[in-house]
Parts: C-alpha cells; structure tokens; sequence
C-alpha cells in the first residue's frame, strides 16, 4: 500500500508527463504547512524562469506575523507575484502542475490570483 506522500508523487509525476509531451513551459506549486512556493519552469525543464514563495523577505513583511503563510490569503498573493516574474520573463501561456496536490483552498488560491494577474493556463 502507498503512503500518501507516495500517492501524490505518483500523481504529480502523471501530470509531468503529460505536460513533457505538450512541450509547454510549467507553472509549479508545492505546499508546506508553512510556506507555499511556485515556479515557472521553461518548457525542456532545464532553467526555472521565474519564482515565488512566502519564505521571501519581502512577502513575509507584507504578510505580517510569522506563520502567516501558510493560508488562502497567501497564496493569492504569491500567485500575483510569480504571474508578474512570469509576465517580467517573457512568459504568458504556461501549463499548470500542481504537482499531486487537490486543486482545493491554497493551491486553487494561487492559480486564480495567477490567472487574473493575466498569466494563460
């Protein structure tokens, strides 16, 4: 039987595959329960293109107190700021890699927030 963080790999690295074959550059999402990180990744996997993350110094002082990075409010905000180092990078059409996790609460946050800051998925 597989763990779960076993079940998510196996599902993230579906996806990946998936993408490969579609040749397109990535947006990644992993999750802790502290942080939330996304990256922009060019489409042959070899350069990240742009990043994000809530462990940032500059987040973590507009997010106020310590811990506050880990919920839906977060997210949104990380998933403005990797669509403008995306857009900042030349990139507007990515494909979006979850990598495994429910798109549900901080993973939906950040694509929404991303989407509407004028990134294409």
């Amino acid at each position: 039987m597989l763990t779960k963080k076993e079940q998510r790999l196996r599902r993230a690295r579906q996806t990946r595959v998936r993408i490969a074959q579609q040749g397109a550059v990535r947006l990644t999402v992993n999750r802790t329960n502290l942080h939330i990180y996304a990256s922009v990744i060019s489409a042959d996997g070899s350069k990240v293109l742009a990043s994000a993350s809530t462990a940032e110094a500059e987040v973590r002082t507009q997010l106020g107190a310590a811990g506050k990075g880990g919920n839906a409010a977060a997210a949104s905000i990380i998933g403005k700021r990797i669509a403008e180092k995306a857009k900042a990078a030349g990139v507007e059409k990515v494909a979006f890699d979850r990598s495994g996790f429910a798109y549900h609460g901080r993973v939906k946050a950040l694509a929404d927030a991303a989407r509407e800051a004028g990134l294409q998925f």
